[in-house]
């Protein structure tokens, strides 16, 4: 083939290349790459809880406060310097990662002026102010700050890969409402210990506790976003788990009707049933585009419906894996939403 019938050959690829794109989106027709990637995608659905340890980037603030000199003043140095949700990373350029970092430098540099570095809403900034002397040798900025999170959830799924998935939605500081940003993170093994079952106006809970310790450790957090919590498990953990691996659904695939969520109550991992009322694929709330309702009479039985710390418990359809459970109504315990796992599988793409 000479070089101008070449060119020409490109070229008519291409066309041909663009025609069918153009076609796809006018009529709608799905992406064969997607397609191929969803049916040929497999995962382990989990359904068991975790305990979840996150550090977050910097010290967080959680607010500031009146403080007393050693003279008996009243200062409040903070007040309108930093706010709820900044993250401090820095003290005169110093790294701060921890609030016993935040206190040392405090202390060690006395009353001399404090640039801290913080992160606030995206952006770095450099703000000033001066520490107040409130005993001898102790000086205080009047900052409240928090260092770390920690909770009980649900793993979604786990891919070969030792690649996990979980929640179905970001983890929020219980102070200020922002989602926390974290500099590292694990997964360990947690057990359920008790359920205060869901109501009408007041949402049940699972209770529990983490099993802190090296021998303990399940896996390791690098993402927490908007549509959950994303890392990798370790080896042990991936082959503890029941090699029941399925295909994930495709959103395009979901139906109204019969489903199921995979959930752990009493020391086992178990179906239940649901029906699926809605879907919403526009992407508008990621975190809620699947409503669903509780059919089964044993969880009704036993936790009213979707609880706090069922998030995450994967939703399957068909024997595929369609989303997890996010959130609960809470004028109707038995009703809740889900996040279609694409979403998912897409954020954890996102985090590597």
């Amino acid at each position: 083939m000479n070089e101008n019938v070449r060119k020409r050959s490109c070229g008519r690829m291409w066309i041909l290349f663009a025609a069918a794109v153009f076609l796809a989106a006018v009529l709608g027709w799905k992406s064969p790459v997607k397609a191929l990637a969803a049916e040929d995608r497999r995962v382990i659905p989990c359904g068991m809880p975790i305990g979840i340890y996150m550090q977050t980037e910097g010290v967080m603030v959680i607010g500031t406060s009146q403080i007393v000199s050693q003279t008996g003043q009243s200062a409040e140095p903070a007040k309108n310097v930093v706010k709820a949700g900044d993250y401090i990373t820095a003290y005169n350029g110093e790294a701060v990662a921890e609030k016993e970092d935040l206190i040392r430098m405090v202390n060690e540099k006395g009353g001399d002026d404090a640039v801290l570095t913080v992160q606030r809403d995206g952006q770095i900034l450099d703000v000033r102010l001066k520490p107040v002397n409130t005993a001898p040798g102790e000086y205080k900025l009047g900052i409240w700050v928090r260092d770390d999170t920690q909770g009980i959830g649900t793993m979604t799924y786990v891919e070969s890969d030792g690649s996990f998935g979980a929640l179905g939605h970001g983890i929020s500081d219980m102070d200020t409402g922002q989602l926390v940003s974290i500099s590292d993170g694990a997964l360990y093994q947690a057990q359920i210990r008790s359920i205060i079952k869901g109501e009408a106006g007041n949402p049940g809970s699972l209770a529990g506790v983490i099993c802190y310790g090296q021998d303990a450790v399940c896996g390791q957090i690098q993402e927490n976003c908007g549509s959950g919590i994303f890392g990798s498990v370790t080896s042990d953990f991936l082959k503890s788990l029941p090699q029941n691996w399925v295909t994930v659904g495709d959103t395009e695939e979901i139906h109204t009707g019969e489903a199921c969520i995979r959930t752990t109550l009493d020391g086992q991992i178990r179906d239940y049933a649901v029906t699926i009322l809605e879907m919403d694929p526009s992407g508008k709330n990621d975190n809620k585009g699947i409503l669903l309702q509780v059919t089964d009479p044993e969880l009704l039985e036993k936790t009213g419906g979707i609880v706090q710390g069922m998030s995450g418990s994967p939703i399957l359809q068909d024997g595929k894996l369609i989303g997890a459970v996010t959130h609960v109504l809470v004028r109707d315990s038995t009703k809740g939403y889900g996040i279609f796992i694409e979403n998912m599988l897409e954020a954890s793409m996102e985090s590597r």
